[in-house]
């Protein structure tokens, strides 16, 4: 392989593709898609929904698509040093993966990754990119183009700004606020973003006075659902519609933004 390109594709909504990323489609030759399915199941939802990217920009078909089997992660260390382990464990693996697949295709070709919202923000692929060409086996050279985050696909979804005048924003993980709270010093930040839930167990924590949250699921699908309002009045309404789109649609992503106000 000659050149890599991770393409930012958006949250999920097709008209959300920069120009410079259907550009960088149209001219690619190879995509690897990981498929992080268990074992036995079909290709995992967030897998084909590149795919169906993939045939809207390039309706040649002229693109080979690799598949690539995610490897298995441990869902369960303990804390966060056990957590952090575990994921550098999982990154390794996954280099050794992303390069087998790299090695068998065309030396002169243009590969792509079609990375979910932006490729900076809670994504790993440019970790284990830079971890293959560390390895040394294969080489190339490689570009990252933005894409339309999940974050802002909310902020613009509730029609709402990210945070106060001249104030920080806090961004963190459902787990890390479940484990460890409110983030910073108190009063620090007043608003907080919160990514990667596998469940609501840290909003269940949190003290829902002067908090309201601005919520949701699946964001530019056809099935994406909103929430907003005082936590503690929206927060049952959340837990409904939450199960309610894993049902339909057999996959959740959410995230959400918590204000806090006096």
């Amino acid at each position: 392989m000659r050149q890599l390109q991770l393409i930012g594709v958006g949250a999920g909504d097709p008209e959300q593709l920069t120009l410079q990323a259907i550009s960088a489609l149209r001219s690619i030759d190879v995509v690897f898609v990981v498929d992080k399915s268990d074992p036995g199941e079909s290709a995992d939802h967030l897998a084909r929904w590149r795919e169906e990217l993939l045939r809207r920009h390039r309706p040649d078909g002229d693109c080979q698509v690799v598949t690539i089997i995610d490897p298995r992660r441990n869902r369960a260390p303990h804390g966060q040093a056990g957590y952090e382990h575990a994921v550098r464990d999982w990154h390794a693996a996954r280099a050794g993966a992303y390069e087998d697949a790299f090695a068998a295709v065309a030396p002169d070709a243009t590969g792509a990754f079609l990375v979910w919202g932006d490729p900076s923000l809670y994504d790993s692929t440019i970790r284990i990119v830079q971890d293959v060409l560390a390895r040394g086996r294969v080489s190339f050279d490689w570009t990252v183009i933005p894409g339309v985050s999940s974050l802002h696909a909310l902020t613009a979804a509730h029609r709402i700004v990210l945070h106060g005048i001249g104030r920080p924003v806090a961004l963190t993980t459902g787990r890390r606020l479940a484990d460890d709270g409110w983030p910073g010093r108190p009063g620090e930040f007043d608003d907080v973003v919160v990514l990667l839930n596998s469940d609501l167990s840290a909003l269940e924590q949190l003290d829902p006075a002067g908090l309201t949250i601005h919520w949701a699921a699946n964001l530019g699908t056809p099935g994406q659902a909103l929430a907003a309002g005082p936590l503690s009045e929206t927060l049952p309404r959340i837990e409904a519609l939450r199960e309610q789109v894993k049902r339909e649609q057999g996959w959740v992503l959410d995230l959400y933004l918590l204000r806090r106000r006096p």
